[in-house]
């Protein structure tokens, strides 16, 4: 006899059918996609056997495209139409431009609020450029899974802010992709070396790759992966290992050779071959050819390489003692360091991590598979072919807030944060009758408004007319599992409502989001200071206002000599306006708030006499 599958109407009738999903690493050198499959997270490769994609598109004359290897291997034919190292672009605004020109072989331009890189193709921004990369991936995956996707988990540094999460996001719209989750580099590499199964502790997670570099701190308790700290730098990698090595090969052919960009991209190359050589065997050669078409070779032991590269590996130990004082954790309580990132295979940083830390390394997975490993397993997970889910528990990297008046920073979310994560604070009107509210949102750790990079404005309009101080405004910070953030605002006594989704122009530069945390830990007593004399300047303007108002209805009330100490302590206060001392308008507002109480008196009890004009105590009393 025949057996019949049943299954309720619209249910698949294949209930237990393993759906496809995948984790992507998009790197700065190199990307790749895994998946799991019968249980075991694995890479997945393309036709010719190869799982490491080299991050490189090249845009051709007829309308074409190169990705991968056959892009790489054209650099330095066609150096301007061959884009390698995009990541670093990421997020990045028009504002950028002047800053970054020195420091790339491209042509940059300015368009439709992000930067963009002139090809032969036309102007192409870095999020389209890696959708590319993000496509090939696609296809790469559903041809090995004889199926399409219903997902995919991408990678992204754990300190990349706001504007880079959203252009990646974008990136993978653009490549047909549904976006499961946006996953910090160091929590899918923590995941890939099965942390959550094997081990319970602290682990510190060294993530360095082609362009970026991140540690962070995690904590592992019973099924609970609690990431406790995070720092970083988006513009600091293995690609300034190569550029330090092609620095010293420039200088020692600069009188034969110029600075020609296929010169210059074919120097960059065998500069990054070299390290990846001397991180093997301890002396190495290179053979070039110049401009003038004259073959040379070059050499470099691996000693006087590690003389360049020292002062770069340094850089990224900062980082590390940032997540330790945040974390409140020291080295000693640490019980493994995992090392990610293809960078990381130098010898020289393996035995400074070594040292910092006091313990050698975890270095038992290959570190260019590692995060994409990770990455599977979370895709996995989220599409539901695991019955157990792990609790992942990220953090914010940067503190998120909004403008108040003084132009100061009042932070909502503090950096660190475990996301995703909701968090509301309430503010008020100004001015007397103000029926609308604008809300200017924030990112960074400075106390000024021009010293934190700027989100989104939206304004709340439709406040009734009350007197200052009256409406109450509850002001919401919304983080998803992403990281990426959506604020709202309502008057609590109507339920007028504004909102907006955080949609960045990709205007942060590289140097801000690393520079942040340094400089408020520089410039903290300063900040504390300019916020002090802001709020007290805040306060008299009020009182001021107030004043000012009371006087105007009321000041008929006052003999002439209570109405001359009263304008005596409101000169008083206007001079200390005119000041940069919090101490004195502290004290001339004390001052005008003695000699107008006598005002504040008076205008009561007549308000009292009005309303109960007409009226005896004992009506009020019986109502």
């Amino acid at each position: 006899m025949a057996l019949l599958q049943i299954a309720e109407p619209g249910q698949s009738t294949a209930p237990h059918e393993h759906r496809l999903a995948v984790g992507i690493d998009l790197g700065t050198t190199h990307s790749l996609v895994a998946t799991v499959r019968s249980g075991m997270p694995e890479v997945l490769r393309d036709a010719a056997g190869r799982y490491l994609l080299p991050s490189v598109v090249r845009y051709l004359p007829s309308g074409g495209i190169e990705i991968g290897e056959a892009a790489k291997r054209a650099a330095s034919q066609d150096p301007q139409n061959t884009i390698a190292s995009f990541k670093r672009f990421m997020g990045r605004g028009s504002d950028a431009i002047a800053q970054l020109a020195g420091q790339s072989p491209y042509v940059l331009e300015a368009g439709e609020g992000m930067l963009r890189l002139r090809t032969v193709a036309g102007p192409k921004s870095p999020v389209e450029i890696s959708a590319e990369i993000l496509r090939r991936l696609r296809q790469q995956a559903e041809e090995a899974l004889g199926g399409p996707l219903q997902g995919a988990v991408i990678t992204v540094p754990a300190y990349f802010d706001d504007a880079q999460r959203q252009a990646t996001k974008d990136a993978a719209r653009l490549a047909g992709m549904e976006v499961l989750r946006l996953l910090a580099e160091p929590t899918a590499a923590a995941l890939a070396y099965g942390l959550d199964k094997k081990a319970e502790g602290l682990f510190a997670i060294y993530d360095l790759g082609g362009g970026t570099f991140d540690l962070s701190l995690l904590r592992l308790q019973k099924g609970v992966f609690e990431v406790l700290a995070t720092a970083g730098d988006t513009a600091l990698g293995g690609d300034d290992m190569d550029r330090a090595i092609a620095e010293r090969i420039l200088a020692d052919f600069a009188h034969c050779a110029g600075d020609d960009p296929a010169w210059l991209r074919q120097v960059l190359q065998q500069a990054r071959l070299l390290k990846e050589e001397l991180s093997v065997v301890s002396q190495a050669s290179i053979t070039l050819q110049l401009p003038n078409g004259e073959r040379r070779q070059w050499s470099l032991d691996r000693e006087e390489l590690e003389q360049w590269l020292e002062p770069i590996i340094r850089r990224t130990l900062a980082p590390c003692r940032r997540v330790l004082r945040d974390s409140g954790i020291s080295k000693e309580m640490i019980d493994g360091i995992v090392l990610v990132g293809g960078a990381t295979r130098v010898p020289l940083l393996r035995r400074m991590v070594a040292e910092f830390f006091g313990q050698e390394p975890l270095t038992d997975l290959d570190p260019d598979q590692v995060v994409a490993l990770g990455a599977a397993i979370q895709a996995d997970m989220l599409v539901g072919n695991q019955k157990d889910e792990l609790l992942l528990m990220d953090v914010l990297p940067l503190s998120l807030g909004l403008e108040t008046m003084g132009g100061l920073m009042e932070k909502i979310i503090p950096r660190n944060t475990p996301i995703p994560v909701a968090k509301a604070q309430e503010f008020t009107t100004f001015k007397d009758g103000q029926t609308a509210m604008s809300i200017h949102v924030l990112q960074g750790e400075r106390d000024r408004v021009e010293d934190n990079r700027s989100l989104a404005r939206f304004s709340l309009r439709g406040i009734p007319p009350m007197v200052a101080g009256a409406a109450r405004i509850r002001v919401t910070f919304q983080v998803d599992a992403d990281g990426l953030l959506s604020v709202s605002a309502v008057e609590t006594s109507t339920g007028v409502r504004a909102e907006v989704q955080v949609k960045p122009s990709y205007g942060l530069s590289d140097e801000v989001i690393s520079q942040m945390l340094k400089e408020s830990l520089e410039h903290g007593q300063e900040d504390v200071a300019h916020r002090r004399l802001a709020e007290a300047r805040v306060e008299a303007e009020r009182v001021r206002e107030a004043l000012d108002a009371a006087l105007a209805a009321d000041q008929q009330l006052l003999s002439a000599a209570e109405l001359a100490a009263i304008h005596a302590a409101r000169n008083h206060l206007l001079q200390a306006l005119a000041g940069d001392s919090a101490d004195a308008l502290y004290s001339a507002v004390e001052q005008v708030e003695k000699a107008a109480a006598v005002l504040v008196e008076r205008r009561m009890n007549q308000a009292v006499r009005s309303v109960m004009a007409g009226h005896s105590i004992d009506e009020w009393s019986n109502k």
